[in-house]
């Protein structure tokens, strides 16, 4: 069957790749789906379905797993990473040579092979503290944790190896939040509907700090708008991707007012980030803004909890990093 193009995806088994991955193949892509599948694998119900997809297990650290599954390759979005700080503090070591030391080599593997572009998920977080009420592209780079500073890293190395043939985009994403098969209940709007839905209670450390969000379905439209651009209007272009910026606070009073507990609990932080991320320069160049708002990941949450989608959702390791990393003896 004709396709519209290979695309690898590693970190397909992850928060985002687990619904990327599905769309890609609803687009006519043939996907190879590259993950550790430390959290499940997610797909077992797909492949039945989809003669496109092919499930492979393997680690980015390991140089022949990618050669395997780089031959012939189209498109490659990167995704594969020790995400968050918490989860990178948890084992440094491991941090480090996942999300730094086997970029490079990966880099270059696809580039030798052929691969025509490849997209890198950054993170926001590269922008550090700032005070700017519009946290463009073009400010400076204060990364706070080394999570944050191997990204910067990352992006210059990807950079730095583009050429006319070599297709390269960096993606900053705010923080993705809404529902997914491989659920995340670490990450903040996510955190605060789990909460309000099963403990009845919505605990906000701080509450002043400014946190940009995303849908996690807009995340993955960006996926796709970035791909099926003409080379000229992605190639070496990094972008901002984020909804709405708003306080903990105004997110908590959402959770909130659309799952009906009303408790609210303030306590102190010494987690002072705060940061306004700014996505028009994508609007700009190639016309792509998200659709979606944090109520209606917040709604699909509470949706989900209604219809029995998690299995201990408060404590069950497989929807929380570190408590994951743990159990597999990666902390």
């Amino acid at each position: 069957m004709k396709t519209n193009g290979i695309v690898v995806v590693f970190g397909a088994g992850g928060y985002v790749g687990s619904r990327l991955t599905p769309r890609l193949l609803s687009k006519g892509y043939e996907v190879r789906a590259f993950d550790t599948y430390w959290y499940g694998n997610v797909f077992d119900s797909l492949l039945s379905k989809n003669q496109n997809l092919k499930v492979i297990k393997g680690d980015v650290r390991n140089i022949e797993d990618v050669q395997d599954v780089i031959s012939g390759v189209d498109v490659v979005i990167h995704l594969a990473c020790i995400s968050n700080d918490p989860s990178f503090d948890m084992n440094p070591q491991l941090g480090k040579s996942v999300n730094l030391d086997s970029f490079e080599p990966l880099v270059k593997l696809a580039k030798n092979a052929g691969v025509k572009r490849f997209i890198f998920a950054s993170s926001s977080s590269v922008y550090g503290i700032k005070e700017e009420e519009r946290v463009t592209e073009s400010l400076s780079l204060e990364p706070l944790t080394d999570y944050s500073k191997y990204k910067v890293i990352c992006e210059e190395v990807l950079l730095s190896h583009m050429t006319s043939n070599f297709v390269c985009t960096v993606v900053r994403p705010a923080t993705v939040c809404g529902y997914s098969i491989r659920q995340r209940f670490d990450l903040a709007v996510n955190i605060l509907t789990n909460h309000a839905v099963n403990r009845s209670e919505i605990k906000v450390f701080g509450g002043q700090q400014y946190r940009p969000n995303l849908h996690i379905e807009d995340m993955v439209d960006a996926y796709l708008h970035i791909m099926e651009q003409d080379v000229e209007r992605v190639s070496g272009e990094i972008f901002n991707i984020g909804g709405k910026n708003l306080t903990l606070n105004e997110i908590a009073e959402r959770v909130s007012s659309i799952s009906g507990v009303a408790n609210i609990v303030h306590e102190a932080t010494d987690d002072l980030r705060s940061y306004r991320v700014d996505s028009s320069h994508i609007f700009q160049k190639i016309g792509f803004e998200p659709k979606r708002e944090i109520d209606d990941a917040i709604s699909d949450l509470v949706a989900a909890f209604a219809n029995r989608k998690f299995t201990n959702p408060l404590g069950n390791p497989l929807y929380f990093n570190i408590k994951r990393m743990k159990e597999l003896n990666l902390a």
